[in-house]
């Protein structure tokens, strides 16, 4: 977990795509080449509804069936439906519309942390998305705590965490379920409400479909913003060049953000598919029913694609796909650069002399194949 891009770099040097098992011990292939990653986000033989797996390992989602209905688990023409009714929550205007709010949460988060050393993970990085996407949606102040919690639950990738995790799960569909309700009698300004006018006035929107919407929303729009902060963070404090550039104005804090979602994806892996029939990826053949793993973080290393994969370098154009390809691109991409965007200008701005508090190789990393993390990241000043 330390430093996974020296495994993936053997996986892509001993060949395109391995067949292997997950830790629970079902069978997948695994896609590790950028070129062939890329085509697969796209393939259209390669669905994400689980529902076309019928191998012989059987594949187990953690996801209660209730929460099942969101647009990770369809494809067209039912996620076409559902992508259509979502994005308008998430146009450029009114993501861009969110930046006073954003910037107003990053400074009373800095604000409490201005006299002390402290854990950019556990001050910064995961309260302000939860803060921002809980307010989207239109969950009160009070109720984000619990929210934090559970969604740390969800993404727990520990042997004990698998019934923590589904526990949380159904705790946010109760709560969700009352929200909608009351929201449903009393609609207010929020993509929620949004959401439940959609379903009640046009009949576009099942009870099952917007109940998993809400619980997407809120678990991917806070996992992947959480992790970018983190990861940009670490790595403008490795590379003191790079920050002096930025609070020079030399470099963008958007470059050095892209350049993050490349060289340290927050998420590492797409989300798993299937094999609707037998087909060849990379020359090797895949059997239909197969469960496909398509490796982000060891194409965005591939030397074919990028120069010095390894170095860390801003200024290379962006051509990462860690907020997928083609129909299934994130709908919130737009929502975490602007949170990650503010969060480090205004960390940067206020902290001159920011600094890692401990050497680089004692940091821990969230046991997971899936996401890239921090658990905590102390600085000083």
């Amino acid at each position: 977990m330390t430093d996974p891009y020296r495994t993936y770099a053997r996986l892509r040097e001993a060949g395109p795509v391995h067949h292997t098992t997950t830790p629970d011990g079902a069978p997948v292939w695994v896609v590790t080449r950028y070129e062939d990653v890329r085509a697969a986000l796209t393939d259209p033989r390669l669905s994400l509804n689980k529902a076309n797996a019928h191998t012989a390992g059987r594949y187990k989602s953690s996801m209660p069936p209730e929460l099942d209905a969101h647009l990770l688990n369809t494809d067209p023409p039912d996620h076409t439906r559902l992508r259509r009714l979502v994005s308008k929550g998430f146009t450029a205007r009114r993501v861009e519309g969110l930046r006073q709010g954003v910037q107003a949460h990053v400074d009373g988060l800095l604000d409490a942390i201005a006299d002390r050393p402290a854990d950019l993970m556990q001050a910064l990085a995961n309260p302000l998305p939860m803060m921002v996407i809980c307010e989207l949606l239109g969950i009160p102040t009070q109720d984000h705590s619990d929210f934090r919690t559970w969604t740390r639950s969800v993404r727990g990738s520990e042997e004990d965490s698998a019934v923590e995790s589904r526990t949380a799960m159904r705790k946010m569909h109760q709560y969700l379920t009352g929200v909608i309700a009351a929201k449903r009698n009393e609609p207010t300004d929020d993509l929620l409400s949004d959401l439940i006018g959609a379903r009640d006035e046009h009949d576009r929107l099942s009870e099952p479909e917007l109940l998993a919407m809400a619980f997407l929303i809120l678990y991917t729009g806070y996992t992947s913003a959480v992790n970018l902060i983190g990861n940009a963070a670490l790595a403008l404090l490795l590379h003191p060049e790079v920050m002096t550039s930025v609070r020079a104005g030399s470099t963008p804090i958007r470059a050095v953000l892209e350049e993050t979602l490349r060289w340290n994806a927050p998420v590492t892996l797409g989300i798993r598919r299937f094999a609707l029939a037998d087909l060849a990826i990379g020359g090797v053949n895949i059997p239909a029913g197969s469960r496909v793993w398509v490796s982000l973080a060891s194409a965005h290393r591939d030397p074919a694609q990028f120069s010095n994969p390894d170095r860390f370098q801003p200024e290379r154009p962006a051509a990462h796909l860690d907020f997928g390809h083609g129909i299934h691109y994130c709908l919130g991409a737009p929502l975490a650069r602007l949170e990650a965007e503010v969060a480090l200008t205004r960390l940067l701005n206020r902290f001159p002399d920011l600094d890692l508090a401990v050497p680089a190789d004692e940091l821990e990393w969230l046991p997971s194949f899936h996401h890239r993390g921090l658990k905590t990241l102390p600085v000083t000043w």
